[in-house]
Parts: C-alpha cells; sequence; structure tokens
C-alpha cells in the first residue's frame, strides 16, 4: 500500500503543532518552509485537517493553525483519514466475473476471497493506526531525543508562532 506525501507531511505538521502552546497559531507558510514542503500542496491537506477537525484555523494575517482537540484525542488513523478519506486502499472490481468467458453470477456464491484478505489486512492496519495518538508520538520523541529535536522546534516556535485566542473547546487540553 503506497500512502501519498502529504500523509507524512500531515503527521509531522500535527505533531509538531501538538507541542506548541494552547494559543498559539503557525502560519501556512511556516509549517511549509520548516518542513521544506510546497506551501500550495500543504495548504491542501491543512484544509483536509481542519476540515476533519483535528487542527482549527485562525484567519487573518496574524492568523494561522493550532489543533483543533487535544493531542491525545488525535489518532494517526484520524489524520490518514483526513488526507487519503475513507475508502479501502484496496476496491475490488470483482474482475472474476469478466473477461471473454464469463461465469454466470450465480457460481460465485461466495465474496471474492481476495476482497476479504484484502479487507482484513485494512481492518489491521487502520487498528493499528487508532493506537497511535499524536500525544504518544510527542511521548516517544522526548524519549528518544538528546534534546537536538526539540531545541529545534523551540527555535521555530520561537520564530514563527502567533498568540491568538483560545480555541473554544474545553475539552482541548495539551496531552
Amino acid at each position: 500500500m503506497k500512502l501519498g506525501d502529504g500523509v507524512e507531511q500531515a503527521i509531522h505538521v500535527v505533531t509538531l503543532l501538538g507541542g506548541m502552546p494552547q494559543d498559539g497559531v503557525i502560519s501556512a507558510a511556516a509549517l511549509a518552509d520548516f518542513h521544506g514542503v510546497s506551501k500550495s500542496y500543504l495548504l491542501k491537506h491543512l484544509q483536509s485537517l481542519s476540515g476533519a477537525g483535528i487542527l482549527s484555523t485562525t484567519p487573518g494575517p496574524a492568523g494561522g493553525y493550532q489543533l483543533a482537540r487535544a493531542a491525545r484525542d488525535i489518532s494517526l488513523l484520524d489524520i490518514v483519514l483526513a488526507v487519503e478519506g475513507p475508502a479501502p486502499a484496496f476496491r475490488c472490481k470483482e474482475i472474476r466475473q469478466q473477461g471473454p468467458s464469463p461465469l454466470p453470477r450465480e457460481k460465485y456464491t461466495r465474496p471474492c476471497e481476495i476482497n476479504a484478505a484484502m479487507l482484513r489486512a485494512e481492518r489491521a492496519y487502520r487498528q493499528e493506526l487508532a493506537k497511535v495518538t499524536v500525544a504518544q508520538l510527542l511521548r516517544d520523541l522526548t524519549e528518544h531525543d538528546d534534546g537536538t529535536i526539540a531545541a529545534r522546534g523551540c527555535a521555530f516556535a520561537e520564530q514563527h508562532l502567533r498568540r491568538a485566542k483560545p480555541i473554544s473547546n474545553p475539552q482541548r487540553t495539551r496531552t
């Protein structure tokens, strides 16, 4: 299975925003620059993340993006589904019933075993992604960082973080 580049970008952006102060926002341009990616491509994914309720936006010249809910309430699956959509990666077209000499439909009394196997794999993949939260990613990073990665993030935040009104979501807390 191949996920688009937007998934990686989205996960990194959400994780970065998860480590920022609750009242801070960061512009799309700054997020794109920090990750060395195209702003226009990233904007598409930021809009998807906002539409899914993962990010919230503050409009205007001093605006930007921030988490819409707590990092502990955002899973990798949430991010992947926001960017890639909810459709399964494998979509059975029932090609076994096509071709130059197809059998009548009534000969296919059982579901396609290939489709069944692929859907089982999809369920397992999604279950694993659902187990990992942004808060866990941040904890893991903290445990394995010698301070270099955190220092880079802090320097970035110092340059680009803008203060905004706290979002009116009482469920959002740091982790």
